[in-house]
């Protein structure tokens, strides 16, 4: 009988660049609080301690349970997400690329959210989880602007 070889996993990144600086964006993605800006499964997160914190799907009104970890040395944040607290497993990855390391100026960054599928999940739940991302980063895109657009000096004259 000849031995059958598994598919490797599925995987998707959805990127979007933004109009500013790097360590700005990863401090955005990074802060647990803002996800609730942005992540469609994590709406309106609330601090619940150890770095963890809780939002709200839009989907289902479910709760779900986020340690963001980021990594600012390589620009990276991975997302432990599960259904408790205790339950947490790295599933989604964000990385933000300097615009100087693509020749586009310091002002600017790219950012990419990355998922693998997860073993057992089911075609319709990876679409939405895909689909998701690809709305997600102009949230942050979005969200990253108003930022901007707030910090920026006006004048008054």
């Amino acid at each position: 009988m000849m031995a059958t070889q598994t598919q490797p996993p599925e995987a998707h990144c959805a990127s979007v660049w933004c109009q500013v600086p790097a360590q700005q964006a990863f401090a955005f993605l990074a802060d647990g609080l803002a996800l609730g800006q942005w992540a469609l499964g994590a709406w309106h997160t609330v601090a619940v301690g150890e770095g963890v914190v809780r939002g709200q799907s839009l989907f289902d009104d479910q709760p779900s349970w986020v340690r963001p970890v980021g990594d600012l040395a390589r620009l990276t944040i991975d997302y432990h997400v599960g259904s408790s607290p205790d339950a947490l497993q790295p599933r989604i990855s964000a990385v933000v690329q300097a615009g100087e390391s693509s020749g586009r100026g310091a002002g600017c960054c790219q950012v990419s959210l990355h998922a693998v599928r997860s073993p057992g999940m089911d075609d319709a739940r990876w679409l939405r989880l895909v689909r998701c991302h690809e709305v997600e980063v102009l949230l942050i895109e979005a969200r990253l602007a108003l930022q901007a657009a707030s910090t920026t000096p006006r004048d008054t004259a």
